[in-house]
């Protein structure tokens, strides 16, 4: 099992994103309908585990095969085994920096909680320290 870390705040998140959500819709094309910057990197100035996750909306889970193969193309590993069956995960290359890519399908609550969450943790800022905090405690437990 590898070891949790928490780093401070790093905009190049943001950065890492952006370029990485460019090269996914280069590939996706209009497949993707959105492509989001979900998880603790996209909320400005948290601490986080340094792994981008990015969720890319699409109209429909199956077949998987016009949003797998461009994003095997460009170097994501499809995970088939993942349990969750609301999405469909990616990961990176081995050796590439952490990532990992879900894939929804647009409007589901699974597909919307990600976003919602994120947007509440943007504007409250209090909330986000609490959530923070207990990151750090976990790690410190686990």
């Amino acid at each position: 099992m590898d070891k949790i870390i928490i780093e401070k705040y790093s905009e190049e998140w943001l950065i890492i994103f952006k370029k990485l959500g460019q090269s996914i819709r280069n590939e996706l094309g209009e497949i993707a309908l959105r492509i989001d910057h979900i998880g603790s990197t996209s909320i400005p100035n948290m601490s986080a585990k340094p792994i981008i996750d990015i969720q890319i909306s699409v109209a429909q889970l199956e077949p998987t095969d016009p949003y797998r193969i461009p994003l095997e193309k460009i170097g994501y590993v499809f995970r088939e085994k993942n349990p969750d069956k609301t999405k469909r995960y990616f990961r990176e290359s081995p050796g590439d920096r952490r990532t990992h890519i879900h894939v929804r399908k647009i409007g589901s609550w699974h597909q919307q909680f990600p976003l919602l969450f994120r947007d509440y943790l943007r504007q409250n800022v209090v909330d986000a320290k609490l959530y923070e905090s207990e990151k750090y405690r976990l790690v410190r437990i686990y």
